[in-house]
């Protein structure tokens, strides 16, 4: 059993987190948003009966529309509510058959969520099922964040379709925004009935995703606590493995890890390379909920038809315009690849480079043969003086806020910014290539391999890799957070960290730095008050930063 940190170390990293979540849970009592377990009139929550009038006007003009809402039994018995949108002319008696596609709800959304998709897609020809996730608004039961109940509900989902409407059971699809393409991942894993899947702003492992470096991602688990309780019913497993994350206790870490594995495609991705799925993984550089690496690294150890792609962005930011039926490529792929794997149609999609990433400098796709082969080569920045900062004090550099930051740099590209002569040397330690002779394109993952002295057990830093200009001023690439624990003090130890993947050009006459502190709001932060650390780059291991260019 791990020990926990001193209570000094612990204090910085909860009132952030406290206060999103228990502004969540009041507001969510407030609301009375947590009805029985069973989606039946009397036990609707008087969020739900404020929405009613809207809900049975959005319905109406569905039904105008040729979309059915219906109630289908889950896992257990539980009602989870649906709906069907079939072709033009198609009946659930159609002699004709047509492919079928299950689209399971983001976190949180409503069913309506796919509408605009569902009949675009009916319209080209596909039976479109859409779902609310258990848990959540009408459906019945608790949410279980990608448990096996949500796979069951996905194969009875399935079952119902092939039942009631002039659904194909040799070419069944599925596939989602977030929450829907975690679960879609989990359901191909375990149903071989799922030929395709588009899983986009998704997650592969759910602990590399929230608990990458050791470290809880503050501002996702709290607004993933509050919306569910805002929104849903998290069933009491949910609610004491939130509580316990983001209470930061670590005598539970490998109760929670065990418990996030058994929710992580990647646990099961011999099963789906069995199944035989093509798989198209979509997500976005700057996703905060999400990042990019755990999604690389899954495609990598998919055998079967696979495409990976990237583009600026956060959290679902690339599909937000395709799900009110506007223009948008994240859905035109997403089309494409059903296209080409359940109707069998040529378009050419498999022909591409099934590595497709967008710059968040040019904002132009490139396409690669695979993830490994994004970097052609590797810039290396030595880390070699040797530095030494107090810990628990705010710098100035930091990696944002979650939507916002990615939303800013997608729209506007302005990533967060810092000015490099004007941090503390005394908070933050700062290392800064020569000035680039012509553009740098960091493309792919940069690493961090350094020599790290703490004067506590337990400590928290955060590093960031920035494109410095003439005046100092450095626009974020790419960070991540790293924690120790149970360390001896003043003994030397060694450190390799990822940082997030990104893509990014760094003009020519730039410089790359890289930085370092030990506060940042979107992480847990578990240094002691008083502590210092020190970064050093001993002779025959020298520290260093590696940065994947093309």
């Amino acid at each position: 059993m791990r020990t926990s940190p001193t209570p000094s170390g612990r204090a910085r990293s909860l009132p952030r987190a406290a206060a999103a979540l228990t502004a969540g849970t009041l507001a969510a009592t407030a609301l009375t948003c947590a009805p029985a377990a069973h989606a039946e009139p009397s036990a609707a929550s008087a969020a739900e009966a404020a929405a009613a009038p809207t809900a049975a006007s959005s319905q109406k003009a569905a039904a105008a529309r040729g979309i059915r809402f219906v109630d289908i039994e889950g896992d257990g018995g539980t009602t989870l509510k649906a709906n069907v949108v079939l072709p033009e002319g198609a009946t659930a008696d159609s002699a004709r058959r047509f492919p079928l596609i299950v689209l399971p709800t983001s976190w949180a959304t409503p069913q309506i969520e796919y509408l605009a998709q569902a009949k675009k897609l009916a319209d080209s020809g596909y039976v479109v099922v859409t779902y609310n996730s258990r848990g959540f608004w009408q459906s019945g039961g608790h949410v279980e964040t990608g448990g096996p109940k949500d796979i069951a509900d996905a194969s009875r989902v399935i079952d119902w379709s092939l039942a009631h409407t002039p659904a194909d059971e040799h070419k069944v699809g599925m596939g989602g925004v977030s929450y829907g393409a975690g679960i879609s991942l989990l359901a191909a894993a375990h149903d071989k009935r799922i030929k395709a899947v588009t899983a986009l702003s998704g997650w592969a492992d759910l602990i590399a995703a929230i608990y990458s470096g050791r470290t809880q991602h503050l501002q996702a688990g709290a607004m993933l606590g509050a919306t569910s309780e805002l929104t849903g019913r998290p069933s009491p497993e949910l609610r004491q493995i939130v509580k316990d994350f983001l209470g930061s206790h670590l005598e539970k870490e490998d109760e929670i890890i065990a418990w996030g594995r058994k929710r992580s495609p990647a646990t099961y991705v011999d099963r789906l390379n069995d199944n035989g799925a093509a798989v198209l993984l979509g997500n976005a550089w700057g996703d905060s909920i999400f990042p990019p690496n755990q999604y690389a690294d899954f495609y990598e150890k998919l055998r079967g038809p696979k495409r990976l792609e990237f583009r600026p962005g956060d959290h679902a930011t690339g599909e937000a315009t395709g799900l009110l039926g506007l223009p948008n490529d994240t859905w035109t792929h997403a089309h494409r690849w059903f296209d080409r794997y359940l109707k069998g149609e040529h378009n050419g999609i498999d022909e591409e480079e099934p590595v497709q990433l967008k710059s968040r400098s040019t904002g132009s796709y490139e396409g690669y043969p695979s993830w490994r082969e994004v970097p052609s080569a590797r810039r290396t920045l030595p880390l070699d003086d040797d530095q030494r900062i107090s810990t628990g004090r705010d710098s100035g550099a930091n990696g944002g806020l979650i939507f916002l930051t990615g939303i800013l740099d997608q729209f506007l590209k302005l990533p967060p910014m810092a000015s490099l002569p004007l941090l503390p040397r005394s908070r933050a330690a700062v290392w800064e290539s020569e000035r680039a002779a012509e553009p740098v394109r960091v493309r792919g993952t940069a690493r961090v391999h350094t020599t790290v002295t703490s004067t506590a057990a337990d400590g928290t830093f955060y590093a960031y890799l920035y494109d410095v200009g003439p005046l100092g001023t450095g626009k974020l690439i790419t960070h991540a957070p790293y924690t120790f624990h149970d360390r001896t003090p003043d003994r030397p130890f060694g450190v390799d960290l990822e940082l997030f993947s990104t893509a990014y050009d760094v003009p020519a006459g730039h410089r790359l730095a890289l930085v370092v502190d030990t506060v940042d709001p979107l992480y847990a932060e578990y240094n002691p008050d008083g502590a210092r650390l020190a970064f050093s780059s001993p002779d025959q291991d020298p520290s260093t930063v590696s940065v994947p260019v093309r």
